[in-house]
């Protein structure tokens, strides 16, 4: 685990990035922010967080950190051991946590259930879709306080790098930790949505079970309507058929090993 402080004083914001060792996304817009080394209003913690796996282009070393939360100290997973740590790192701190995805190009977010620090935040981010996982959270860091996860675009690509750094720049100006009259930061803008856009929210309510084996194709895009008697998805050319109205969330061929994605509904926006 990799950990830089811009600032004075004990930071409560803070930004994790490669909690997933081949989502580089992260790490790479932590270490270019940090090159600039910007002027702060106030502190914040910038985190490489699963430096092994980063190190090794593997997701893990011994078990997902993102299920391994809160962590265990004395445990014989490397995983489980950092995921102690790193909570403890992020105590009392908003935290923005960057992934990347083989399921979406577009940055999203993902919270545990929209509340005060959603409402806030996620408006002023460069999203327009906001997911709540409500019950599939067991295991991940978005179940510690204030957090927002962001999905910054397709796994390994320039483009996900790009977006993750545009969005720790705008949850920087959200939080109020970036200097607005730091004229170092280059392209010094505010990168958020408009005043007109809205941040469409969706909650997740099934998974969508995949076989392991076999050749798997999806029909449907993700966060579009599938309606009832649509194919979505197929294994060796059987289909999976919509019974209910219901928006493809993370929705991907290959992205998961036992599921295809999420079944979610559309349950309003934020302004």
């Amino acid at each position: 685990m990799r950990i830089y402080e811009l600032g004075d004083g004990t930071p409560e914001v803070a930004v994790v990035g490669s909690i997933h060792g081949d989502e580089p996304c992260g790490a790479v817009a932590i270490e270019r922010l940090v090159a600039e080394d910007p002027a702060v209003r106030r502190p914040v913690k910038l985190i490489v967080a699963n430096e092994e796996a980063l190190d090794a282009g593997v997701r893990f070393v011994d078990e997902d950190l993102n299920r391994a939360f809160p962590g265990d100290p004395d445990a014989d997973a490397h995983e489980r051991r950092l995921a102690f740590h790193l909570s403890r790192e992020l105590r009392g701190c908003t935290t923005l946590s960057l992934h990347s995805t083989q399921s979406f190009a577009e940055p999203f977010a993902l919270v545990d259930r929209v509340d005060a620090v959603t409402r806030s935040i996620c408006p002023q981010l460069p999203v327009s879709v906001v997911v709540e996982t409500d019950r599939f959270t067991d295991g991940r860091l978005i179940e510690h306080p204030h957090t927002v996860e962001v999905e910054c675009g397709l796994q390994g690509t320039d483009e996900a790098a790009e977006n993750a750094y545009d969005l720790v720049r705008a949850f920087l100006d959200a939080t109020d930790v970036l200097d607005a009259d730091d004229d170092r930061l280059p392209g010094a803008t505010r990168a958020t949505t408009s005043e007109d856009d809205e941040v469409t929210v969706y909650r997740l309510l099934d998974p969508i079970p995949k076989s392991p084996d076999g050749d798997h194709e999806v029909f449907a895009d993700n966060f579009e309507p599938v309606e009832v008697g649509d194919r979505f998805a197929a294994t060796d050319g059987d289909p999976l058929v919509a019974d209910r109205l219901f928006y493809p969330v993370l929705l991907s061929a290959y992205g998961y090993e036992e599921i295809f994605g999420y079944v979610a509904e559309r349950v309003g926006t934020l302004a």
